[in-house]
Order: C-alpha cells, then structure tokens, then sequence
C-alpha cells in the first residue's frame, strides 16, 4: 500500500490552514466594511480629515462640536423611566428647556441643571415626538404616528394641553409612514420651521411667523445627511448652523447656512466626556451661549459645554 511522504502531508496540511486563514481575513474584512459602511464611518472619516483643514478663524465661525464635552453625563428624569423622551427645546424667555414623551404623552419643562419643574399632559396626542419653542410662549408639537404640527401655548399656569384646544396642520404621508417626521426647530432669522423625516433623513421647510404657518412644506437638498437616521434638529442662534442628530448613527452632526457638513460629535463612551455611549439621543437643543443639551431615551440628560 502507498504511503504518502510526510513532507507532502505537511504541505496539504499548511496549504488547508492558509486556504482557512485566508476565508476568515476575507470574512473579518466584508463585514467589517458592511458594519462601516452602514454606520457611515467612512462618512466621518472623510470628515474627520476635512475638520484638520479647518483654519482657527473658520472654527470659530461655527460651533465647531469636537470641542464639547459632557459637564452632565446621563442624569436621570425622574419619574419618566417608562415615558421615552423624545425631544427637547430651549426658551430663551424662560430660560428652560421643554421636552416631549412620546410613550405617555406629555410635555416637561426642565432646568439647564435636567432638573424638572413641571409635566404638562398632552391630551389627544399619539405619538408627539418633536417639539420647539417659536417665542411668546407658543411651541410647536410634532405627532410622528398622525403626521400633525400642533401650535400650542404654555405659561407659567399652564398644567395641562388638548389637542382640540389649538391649530393643527397636516404634514402628508412619509416614504415610511412608520419612519416620518420626527425632527422640527424654529429658524428665527429665516421665518420658517425646519423639520426632519427620520428615516430615509430628510429636511424641509415651512414658512410662517411664529404664530401661523403658510402654504406648504418644501423638501430642502439632504445630501449631506450621512445618517441612518434622523431623531432631532435644533438652531444654533448666534451662527444660524443647524445640528442634526441621529440616534441610530450616535452621531450630532453640524451644517452651515447651505446645508454643508461643518464639524461632528461621535456620542460614543469613552469621547467627549461621555462614560458610557448614549444608548438612544432622540433630543437637542442649545442656548444662546453655545450650550449644548441633550435627552436620550428612556430618561437620560446631558449638558455639554464648550472647552477650547
């Protein structure tokens, strides 16, 4: 009976050993461009690079985001652990932050500190899921599941909102109407509410005058919108840039007046203060100093401020 020399056993062998060695590397390296490409990493990193480009004059044109750091890192709401926070929004009036729980719907007005002052029942609502303050004491509520803007007003008295009480304007039918508007923040200097769809991302615009709004929304170039999804948008009032956040990309994301990437926020542990990543940020907001706030589902806050 033949025997095969031991030399040629060891060559099939180290030849079998390579073949796998090399499935497994190929393996590691299709998903690992699966993963990159799906949470857009290549995205960041190409605007990682573009930030190193920034000139120092440049930077401080914007609000320039890698420079933020957590100062309130996941602070609890209480009460709320069951309630999904959803939005937030800052009153420059009052001096308070407004968010909306989308589980059981409600409205909370909050300190600067994520401390809160009040809950307001939101009656008639579904699912309210963004939220902005347009002044005077007027907000704008966005109902993803009805696919309705309701102009409501809070004051000092105010501890309960029906949704019959108050003017509703319909925002159509989404791509996916599971997936639609989530995203709205009042542009004061252009007179218009931004809105955002969750999922494809997409920006509009609607013109009004803070009180009432007029003609119809109109769909704005989102290719900058490098995110698997859109949760909220907020107005940084002493540039006009706008920040567009995405819950699923863990990302904060900052556009110039054109719609162009300036700079970005990874809310992952470990950067920027964070201990842990944000397990899911569905609110911004800021304030005329260029503080940054924060609320993550089920019930977390953060504050971030600027360190140069």
């Amino acid at each position: 009976m033949a025997t095969r020399p031991l030399t040629t056993l060891k060559t099939a062998r180290r030849s079998r050993f390579a073949m796998r060695w090399y499935s497994w590397l190929l393996l590691v390296i299709v998903a690992a461009y699966g993963l990159a490409f799906a949470m857009h990493w290549d995205n960041r990193g190409v605007l990682w690079v573009r930030e190193q480009f920034k000139s120092p004059a440049e930077r401080q044109a914007s609000v320039w985001l890698p420079d933020y750091r957590a100062v309130i890192d996941a602070k609890p709401l209480p009460g709320m652990e069951k309630d999904e926070a959803s939005d937030l929004a800052y009153d420059p009036q009052t001096k308070t932050l407004f968010s909306v729980m989308g589980k059981n719907p409600f409205l909370v007005e909050l300190t600067l500190q994520g401390d809160v002052l009040r809950k307001m029942p939101l009656v008639g609502w579904s699912n309210p899921e963004g939220v902005t303050v347009l002044g005077n004491g007027l907000l704008a509520i966005v109902d993803e599941r009805s696919h309705l803007i309701t102009i409501v007003k809070v004051d000092a008295d105010t501890r309960e909102l029906n949704i019959a009480n108050f003017p509703k304007y319909d925002l159509g039918p989404s791509k996916d109407q599971n997936k639609a508007f989530e995203g709205v923040t009042w542009d004061s200097s252009n007179q218009q509410l931004m809105l955002g769809e969750e999922r494809p991302p997409a920006l509009f615009a609607w013109k009004g005058d803070g009180k009432v709004l007029t003609g119809d929304k109109v769909k704005l170039a989102s290719h900058a919108l490098d995110m698997r999804n859109l949760s909220a948008l907020a107005i940084d009032p002493r540039t006009g840039h706008m920040l567009v956040l995405s819950a699923d990309s863990h990302l904060l994301l900052e556009l110039d007046k054109k719609g162009e990437q300036v700079s970005f926020i990874a809310l992952l542990g470990g950067l920027n203060g964070l201990r842990n990543t944000i397990p899911r940020a569905e609110g911004v907001a800021m304030d005329e100093a260029g503080t940054l706030y924060m609320v993550s589902e089920p019930n977390l806050f953060y504050r971030f401020e600027k360190h140069k």
